[in-house]
């Protein structure tokens, strides 16, 4: 019988019997592996019992997608090709790109189905500053969403689909090009298995916050101690998971004696709360809200909230503590805010999907508001990049450097903000002239010219927003908006900026 998802998180008798055939399973694997390694005379660094299973899978932007059980961009490419110039380029004594698996030491910590929970690491000799990032997709939150999630998407539950090496793009590339301020940094992606917006605690096997914990326990050896910069960053789901745990580990890294500042970087993990009118009775098992799979899954995960944040709501009403406009007064630790003005997963929260179907004049006029809602709610963030464009993630764009805000790059703002706190922390005045405040002053979706391509979810094909809205049933001239005009036709909704 096929072993499904809800074994493990709804019957504890299987679940133990299933670890148990996993270790076993994992312990031959092992013993293979080393003898093939003793056969080949090489002399291998042992990396934590990296699986000898491999998919062809790029590293994957993940996306946090309401009323769905998870949805992933960007696969594709081929993890066996770059493991074999791995190996050739480690043969030949190179330093090789890619990022290398290693499972957790604790095997109590895990993804949702009981195989072993990890992080890919690649390190750069002699840097003390150390990128964590916390990869993003969603949730699940019931039974049968957990069920559907398993099926689906089984990475995003299970280790047994991982590759032994990722390479990086955007912030997590090695190469200087794509990623000129943190190339040099120890880079560490971890993958997100639990399904619990990286807030569960266990009993069953939510453990995204355990997750956490342990990657960092882990790193000690690889010299995390030492360490000047700790950054934690996360797009999506991930992007919340670092709001709920950035404080976390901070105390944890304090605890073991490290003198890092820990600091958060939070990509498309702002939400705000729905506004366009769901179903009154909502069932368990439909998403009908971006508040809704929080409310129902925040129980089953047993997550956590920080603290200051946990006693600002009553018993129950802890779930708004995921959404960053409430979390953000009560953090101690830095922290950077990447968002889009008109978040693709927002929008899908409000059942509004760009490119896919229909919109009604309702649905358009709360697109064309929603750039001014995320801009109140970022008001006090003290660094922030958020430019007028319909998408979702930036960070791990392979071109995240084009993108600009007033005339200042995503990078650049980043690199302006590291300079700040660095110059804070050592009693230096910051530099003029280096902004990290960046909030896009024309307000009308794809104003900023910047912005990533609008791509018919049908044919692929890239298209203007007016086309786009074309295509999805809307009356141009019913709304004032010429339909020859092109970028001119939105001169009412835009004032300059970009």
């Amino acid at each position: 019988m096929l072993k499904r998802c809800v074994c493990y998180l709804f019957s504890s008798p299987l679940a133990v019997l299933g670890q148990i055939a996993f270790l076993l399973l994992l312990g031959g694997i092992w013993c293979q592996n080393n003898r093939n390694a003793k056969a080949g005379a090489r002399t291998t660094k042992k990396s934590g019992g990296n699986q000898g299973r491999d998919v062809g899978q790029s590293l994957p932007v993940t996306d946090v997608t309401p009323g769905s059980t998870g949805s992933t961009r960007g696969a594709g490419g081929s993890a066996e090709s770059g493991q074999d110039s791995a190996a050739g380029a480690r043969a030949a004594g190179q330093q090789t790109d890619d990022m290398r698996l290693h499972f957790l030491k604790n095997t109590q910590v895990t993804c949702n189905d009981g195989t072993p929970a990890g992080f890919y690491l690649k390190e750069f000799r002699g840097s003390r500053r150390w990128l964590l990032f916390l990869e993003g997709g969603f949730c699940c939150y019931s039974k049968e969403t957990c069920d559907s999630r398993y099926q689906n998407i089984p990475r995003l539950m299970s280790s047994s689909v991982w590759p032994q090496t990722k390479r990086g793009s955007g912030i997590l590339s090695s190469q200087a090009e794509e990623n000129p301020h943190w190339h040099n940094a120890n880079i560490v992606f971890i993958p997100y298995c639990s399904s619990d917006v990286w807030s569960g605690i266990g009993p069953y096997t939510f453990m995204g916050s355990l997750i956490i914990r342990e990657v960092i326990k882990d790193l000690i050896p690889k010299g995390i101690k030492q360490a000047k910069v700790v950054m934690l960053s996360g797009t999506s789901a991930g992007g919340i998971g670092v709001l709920l745990n950035i404080e976390r580990v901070a105390s944890q890294l304090e605890q073991l004696g490290a003198e890092a500042q820990v600091r958060g970087l939070v990509d498309s993990g702002w939400f705000l709360e729905s506004k366009l009118q769901g179903p009154v009775n909502c069932p368990e098992t439909v998403s009908c809200s971006l508040e809704h799979p929080i409310k129902i899954g925040l129980r089953l995960w047993n997550g956590v909230v920080p603290d200051r944040c946990r006693q600002l709501y009553k018993r129950g009403e802890e779930w708004q503590c995921f959404f960053g406009h409430k979390l953000y007064s009560t953090l101690t630790s830095p922290l950077f805010v990447v968002q889009w003005l008109y978040d693709e997963e927002q929008l899908r929260g409000e059942n509004i999907y760009m490119g896919g179907q229909s919109m009604s004049e309702e649905q358009w006029q709360y697109l064309q508001n929603l750039g001014l809602e995320f801009k109140n709610s970022l008001r006090d963030v003290t660094g922030v990049f958020a430019a007028s464009c319909i998408s979702h993630t930036a960070i791990t764009k392979s071109n995240w450097i084009t993108f600009q805000v007033r005339g200042t790059s995503l990078s650049r703002a980043l690199q302006c903000w590291d300079r700040s706190l660095e110059a804070t922390r050592n009693n230096r005045t910051p530099a003029k002239g280096c902004p990290f405040h960046l909030v896009d002053t024309c307000l009308s979706p794809q104003c900023n010219p910047t912005c990533p391509p609008l791509v018919d979810q049908a044919t692929q094909q890239e298209l203007t927003l007016l086309q786009m809205l074309v295509a999805m049933g809307l009356d141009l001239q019913k709304l004032g908006l010429d339909p020859q005009g092109g970028a001119d036709s939105l001169a009412s909704m835009v004032s300059n900026g970009g």
